[in-house]
């Protein structure tokens, strides 16, 4: 991604536009589950706060079909409904939630200062990152045509949909392994696809994945493509047999969950947040705190864990009061 350079207010005055610059007490960057909360306690706490929803208004949930694991909905809600009642309650609080994309930061001094569109600055004493973690995928057609249909990132989220059927999960990390195993606890069998012929994952998680009965490990093979009518029922499959040598396979599966990693969307922040090596924004533990004050994180881009959407909705409402008692005390 790139990084544009911020407005300069320190120009003529003459050269800025009045009307482009903006003062707030709390800026929310991003949507989804994370924001939306913060901005529900935010705005109650009369912090009157402007939230920015980032080009996937409402975060990575808008493509996911069906939602049983948040409290609250006993007979489930589809992703795109449960943010839009997130939304709804936000601005019934009196968020003033608005679609555009923060382009630069400057948290260099106080008060802050954000680029919106590349052509809007927004000057607040306090900042809630809650930008997410985009899944990473392998790039193929089929998984965007099957998204919602078969194919997933998360199988914590939407394992219990193919409870006693197939599935197959892509990886060969912690995170890959820690999936399938929690899938063999519900679904009849679980091809591990592995494009290696050994597991990056810790010999602990080998050995949980090998002491599995219906895990079934593909080593060396990579996935070409996704096929079926009304959804996925089954993957072709590339097996490398020897330097030159290629077998196609196929596996049918009603479910094809990928675990290859996330990226945080935290890019336009590095210059001046502090980063893990993935680019998770760090902070202080038991808080939303990052290495600048006033400026918090929440949901997927600070945590590289759990990534559920009550997690994340949890630490919304953590940095918003965090945000709330650091306003305070500037008083």
């Amino acid at each position: 991604m790139e990084i544009f350079k911020p407005l300069d207010l320190n120009k003529d005055p003459k050269t800025i536009n009045i009307e482009n610059i903006e003062k707030v007490r709390c800026l929310i960057i991003g949507s989804g589950p994370a924001g939306y909360t913060a901005a529900i306690y935010a705005s109650r706490a009369n912090l009157k706060p402007i939230l920015y929803t980032g080009l996937q208004m409402g975060g990575q949930l808008t493509t996911t079909t069906e939602v049983d694991n948040f409290p609250g909905y006993p007979d489930g809600v589809t992703g795109p409904e449960m943010m839009e009642d997130l939304k709804k309650q936000a601005e019934r609080f009196g968020a003033d939630i608005r679609f555009g994309i923060a382009t630069a930061v400057d948290f260099s001094g106080k008060p802050f200062k954000v680029t919106i569109d590349e052509n809007k600055i927004i000057v607040s004493d306090s900042v809630i990152i809650a930008t997410g973690a985009t899944a990473k995928y392998l790039g193929m057609e089929s998984e965007v045509k099957y998204a919602g249909q078969g194919v997933s990132a998360c199988a914590t989220c939407d394992g219990f949909f193919y409870k006693g059927k197939d599935v197959a999960v892509v990886g060969g990390g912690d995170t890959a392994a820690e999936e399938a195993t929690y899938l063999a606890g519900l679904c009849r069998k679980v091809f591990l696809i592995v494009r290696r012929d050994v597991l990056r994952a810790s010999k602990a998680m080998q050995d949980k994945v090998s002491n599995t009965k219906n895990i079934e490990i593909l080593w060396e093979h990579q996935t070409i493509d996704l096929f079926g009518e009304n959804g996925v029922e089954g993957a072709t499959l590339v097996k490398k047999k020897g330097t030159a040598e290629e077998e196609i396979v196929k596996i049918k599966i009603d479910g094809f969950f990928l675990a290859i990693g996330h990226t945080p969307n935290s890019e336009v922040f590095k210059p001046y947040l502090e980063t893990d090596q993935v680019g998770y924004i760090k902070t202080v533990p038991g808080t939303s705190k990052t290495n600048v004050t006033g400026v918090f994180a929440c949901g997927d881009v600070q945590d590289p864990h759990y990534r559920q959407a009550v997690t994340a909705a949890g630490s919304g409402c953590m940095a918003a009061i965090d945000a709330e008692r650091y306003l305070s005390e500037l008083k």
